[in-house]
């Protein structure tokens, strides 16, 4: 397997990772410049030479993943090290008498978002948010809905298709931190939906469409189904951004994706 396999992977999985690369090499060193290693919280794919340069490597790798968030991104940096006797060594001496330079580049988990219900305004959705580099899942109870989206250009992200009759089936098994967008054709799945959101707990964010008589309906109803007030109120309704007007399918989703988008960061 290539590193370009393992790190597809690894992403296909959701495990961030960092991807530890031989820069440059001075003088003799246990690797030729272009040799990568790739780390992850508990593994290790590949080898830089082994000794202290792969174990400092490692080590900062892993500072890297322990730091990273979605919102804030770590960024690719440089390590120079000697390989002689005299050099700092914390995980033993190497003495091959040269230098490198190693990059770390984190390969970050991408941003999940769940669309559910794909009418005008979610087509219109997918179609904006398919060209981030992000994973898209979209569920509709209708197939001829879902059957739009090969109409989509050829999309940056990762879309996955979920025909579902009951929807709350496909929500319970999304990552940890999906951000959650429910604009179902029918107000009584989307109630459900929201109880199922609510329940998990673990979301990034809740955005349900509708106006605010609709959403004080269904306040109470989540309310009266056991969720206290304060956990109810985490999720946004109406959504996108109130001071970008207009009622078009195209309009509300571009102010919806401007809103998420920044959520993600």
């Amino acid at each position: 397997m290539t590193w370009m396999d393992t790190a597809a992977e690894l992403r296909n999985s959701r495990v961030p990772a960092v991807l530890v690369t031989l820069a440059s090499v001075r003088g003799h060193a246990p690797r030729e410049a272009g040799a990568k290693l790739i780390v992850t919280a508990d593994d290790l794919h590949g080898t830089i030479g082994g000794g202290n340069l792969e174990m400092t490597a490692v080590t900062r790798a892993r500072e890297i993943l322990a730091s990273g968030t979605e919102t804030t991104r770590a960024e690719p940096e440089m390590l120079t090290l000697r390989l002689n006797d005299k050099a700092p060594a914390k995980y033993g001496r190497q003495c091959c008498g040269g230098e490198v330079s190693v990059l770390l580049e984190p390969l970050p988990v991408p941003a999940a978002v769940a669309i559910f219900g794909i009418g005008n305004i979610g087509l219109e959705l997918t179609r904006i948010l398919a060209r981030h580099d992000i994973d898209v899942h979209v569920s509709d109870s209708r197939p001829e809905h879902l059957e739009e989206l090969d109409r989509l250009e050829p999309p940056v992200a990762q879309i996955h298709r979920e025909f579902a009759v009951v929807g709350e089936e496909v929500l319970v098994g999304l990552p940890a931190g999906t951000h959650v967008l429910i604009m179902t054709h029918d107000h009584a799945e989307d109630l459900h939906l929201c109880d199922a959101a609510l329940t998990r707990g673990d979301l990034g964010s809740i955005g349900l469409i509708g106006s605010s008589a609709k959403w004080q309906r269904f306040r109470k109803n989540l309310i009266a189904e056991g969720h206290t007030p304060e956990v109810v109120d985490t999720i946004d309704c109406p959504i996108g951004l109130p001071d970008l007007p207009g009622k078009q399918p195209a309009t509300i989703a571009l102010s919806v994706a401007a809103d998420l988008l920044g959520r993600m960061g």
